[in-house]
Formats: structure tokens, sequence, C-alpha cells
């Protein structure tokens, strides 16, 4: 009897095993291509919120805006670098990021996670350029 145990043990605990080893990928993370500001390992719902809340309504521009069309002209290449806005937007990123760390004393400043002082909002206004008054 005890040795029936011991081998439905077995079977079951490898059976968990094999079952761990090929569960489906998290569907909640991208395999995203060619992210150099935003976290690697963003999920799909803080990147969509993240280009919404930030690039959408702050700037007041769609995704061609600084994504390239796809080679096909119906689809968008989002790891395309092809629009000098794309690098633009990395930069602006990248001085947000700064300027809350440095001036609203934020230790670890985040594009996706807590609040920040400074956001795109602040600058453009729904506008895709600040300096474009009333345009």
């Amino acid at each position: 009897m005890k040795r029936l145990c011991v081998i439905v043990i077995a079977i079951l605990t490898t059976i968990l095993i094999c079952s761990a080893a090929v569960a489906p990928p998290d569907k909640t993370r991208g395999e995203y291509k060619n992210l150099k500001v935003l976290p690697r390992n963003i999920s799909s719902k803080a990147l969509s919120k993240m280009m919404v809340d930030e690039f959408s309504d702050a700037l007041g521009v769609g995704c061609g805006f600084c994504h390239a069309q796809g080679k096909d002209s119906l689809s968008i290449d989002y790891a395309s670098d092809a629009k000098p806005e794309k690098e633009m937007a990395r930069v602006m990123m990248r001085m947000t990021l700064r300027v809350n760390k440095q001036f609203f004393l934020q230790k670890h400043p985040s594009l996706t996670d807590g609040p920040l002082v400074v956001t795109c909002n602040t600058c453009h206004n729904g506008k895709p350029r600040p300096d474009e008054e009333g345009k």
C-alpha cells in the first residue's frame, strides 16, 4: 500500500512539474521591440495607458504621429525609428523623468508607475508642439 501511495505521488508530482513547464506565457506582458525608455517588461495595459494618457490626450495626437506606417501601408510599424518624432518623444520622456527627479525630489520617477509632478500635459496642453499657440 505504501508503495502504491509513493508511485501515485511521484506521478502527480511529475504531471505538476511538466504542466508548469509548458504553461502559456503571461498574456499581460507584451514582447515589445525597440523600447529604449519604457521598461522592457511593461504590461500591455500599462503601455496602452501610457500611450493614451501621455501622448494621445496630452499631445492631441494619434499613433501615426510618432510611429511609421508598416510596409503594407495599412498597419503601424511600432518598432520602426523612421520618424524623427519618435526619437523626440524619447528625449522628452527622459527630460520629464530628469525634471521630476532633480527639481521635485522624486527618488525613482517612473513613466508607468505613480504620479509625476511634471508630465507631458504640463507643457503640451493637448498640442503636439507646446510653442504652437492656438493651433
